[in-house]
């Protein structure tokens, strides 16, 4: 299992190297850079920008140097004191922006996880053991209905109904008076009160697809001879469920860990824009809208570290509850 594990940790570390460059690459294919972007944004507001002036800014962010020079002090900064560089348009250190969005983001999902499998996994084995009956018909609807709905038209219309039947405040994490306020109980509690509404949207679309993902997997298992023999055995109907098919039918549940970890950077990007959350999603994708290169790169890396770590401890839970499964 150690020899396993290393050698997976070993191969990481090429594999970020390669991403880094090629996220390096892709955030600068795109014409102009951070300054031409800048520029425009003022030309919008009736602001001109000379070439001189261009050409500092250029200078004073490191734009005017060869690509691969650009890279290489970007990899030293991080590799020699951990420094991600520079955020253009925030003018802050990158890390500092990534781990304060950090924190909100790992609730929220964290959040939207446990309310996915605790509504996926019992409704999916009840589908499967009630095969055509009309509970499994009924939930079969509502899973269609919730692949169907785009999150962000889902966020509007349960915005909507907060504000008008429940006087809930809309936008953000939380209300005006505990944006800036150092953290406290009552902060947290009021996380509490604002943070339902982003963990039920964000949760409608990932249980409709892991309902019909464990039916599906328990339909399989359900008529294997296993199962035959352990109810003739005298198992009650409850923990044979629970021993034997449920078993092997969960692993869909464990493999999304493997996409849950890079989920916490990149997920729920359009519902964070269209709710205003402080979350990861909408800062990458002003970071890659305005060309910010090292907030963008620093973003991708990270996504690509948390899809290698996620896949990782997949695969290890994958081994440890299927039998089927050796790592050899």
């Amino acid at each position: 299992m150690l020899a396993y594990i290393g050698k997976r940790l070993i191969w990481m570390v090429p594999s970020l190297f390669a991403v880094s460059f090629m996220a390096f690459v892709l955030i600068q294919l795109p014409p102009g850079d951070y300054v031409t972007t800048y520029i425009a944004t003022l030309a919008a507001s009736n602001e001109v920008v000379d070439q001189q002036q261009a050409a500092d800014l250029r200078n004073r962010f490191g734009l005017d140097q060869p690509f691969i020079v650009q890279y290489g002090k970007w990899m030293w900064g991080i590799l020699s004191r951990g420094d991600f560089g520079l955020s253009f348009e925030w003018q802050q250190p990158v890390s500092g922006l990534i781990w304060e969005r950090m924190a909100l983001t790992l609730a929220l999902t964290f959040a939207t996880l446990l309310l996915t499998w605790a509504i996926a996994l019992p409704i999916g084995v009840y589908s499967a053991v009630k095969q055509y009956s009309i509970g499994d018909y009924f939930v079969t609807a509502l899973g269609f209905i919730g692949l169907a709905i785009p999150s962000f038209l889902f966020a509007l219309v349960l915005m909507y109904l907060a504000v008008v039947y429940f006087g809930q405040e809309v936008g953000g994490l939380f209300s005006p008076e505990y944006q800036n306020a150092p953290w406290s109980w009552a902060k947290v509690w009021n996380l509490m009160e604002h943070i339902w509404v982003p963990v039920l949207i964000l949760a409608v679309n990932g249980t409709a697809s892991l309902v019909r993902i464990m039916r599906a997997n328990m339909l399989d298992e359900l008529p294997k001879p296993y199962v035959t023999t352990a109810r003739a055995k005298g198992l009650s109907e409850f923990r044979l469920l629970v021993k034997y098919p449920m078993r092997l039918a969960i692993n869909p549940f464990i493999s999304t860990i493997a996409w849950l970890l890079p989920n916490l950077v990149s997920g729920a990007a359009i519902v964070g824009v269209v709710m205003s959350l402080p979350t990861a999603g909408p800062l990458l994708l002003q970071a890659l809208m305005s060309q910010d290169m090292y907030l963008a790169g620093a973003f991708i890396l990270l996504l690509c570290t948390l899809t290698l770590v996620g896949t990782l401890i997949s695969d290890l839970l994958l081994a440890a509850v299927d039998p089927r499964i050796r790592l050899e």
